[in-house]
């Protein structure tokens, strides 16, 4: 990468969703980098427009107007294909709801991102039980999602996103459904990962999280506001 580049930069994004006759504007002219080895925390109420953003930034939802560069790469100027690639070399997500797949064992669930790497079978069981013992639940790999309590399947969740060892971690609300105890285990995970060197970008409404990041990021109707 070159040494002027931020890892992350978000150009002028804006992102519009028409209900019927109602244009929506979700993001409106959004500018702002992340730098390498960042955790940076996005605040913002339910319907800010936060999540639109992590998405666009994932390659996962094409913004109506403007540019997302990771590592250089202008990642809506790649073709769908490109795309993909980029997600499963660069981006690990963590979603809200977890989204594990409920007839999967746990370390089946955390060797799914593997699945169209080329690793080989032995190689993807020794990365997920090694990524499994680093969030503690190596005992429980072969348990299935609705034996686990909401901490462990969040952790399953944050596995699952590292497997593969991206750069950049994206965490929708990971501790939006877990008890103040267990939240506060989850966020040791996730800083132990960024002080390994993960860029992790965090979005949530809970502003006691933002002591976990380097910065903040807030979001208020579809506009971002540095901290």
């Amino acid at each position: 990468m070159q040494s002027d580049a931020h890892l992350i930069e978000v150009h002028n994004i804006s992102k519009d969703y028409e209900s019927g006759d109602t244009v929506v504007h979700a993001l409106k002219h959004v500018d702002f980098f992340i730098d390498d080895g960042e955790f940076v925390a996005m605040m913002g109420q339910s319907g800010s427009g936060k999540s639109s953003l992590l998405s666009i930034i994932g390659g996962l939802n094409h913004p109506t107007q403007g540019k997302l560069f990771v590592d250089t790469l202008d990642i809506y100027g790649l073709s769908s294909e490109q795309r993909a690639d980029f997600r499963s070399e660069y981006v690990g997500i963590i979603f809200q709801s977890f989204q594990l797949i409920s007839y999967l064992t746990v370390i089946e669930n955390v060797k799914l991102p593997m699945a169209i790497t080329g690793i080989d079978a032995g190689q993807q069981k020794e990365m997920a039980v090694k990524v499994l013992e680093s969030v503690g639940l190596k005992d429980k790999a072969h348990r299935l999602p609705d034996q686990l309590s909401g901490g462990e399947q969040e952790r399953v969740a944050i596995a699952r996103a590292i497997v593969n060892n991206p750069p950049i971690l994206l965490a929708d609300e990971p501790t939006g459904n877990l008890d103040t105890s267990t939240a506060k285990d989850v966020m040791n995970i996730l800083k132990q990962l960024n002080n390994n060197g993960q860029t992790i970008l965090m979005v949530t409404h809970n502003p006691d999280l933002c002591d976990y990041s380097s910065r903040a990021i807030r979001v208020k109707d579809g506009e971002c506001f540095l901290h």
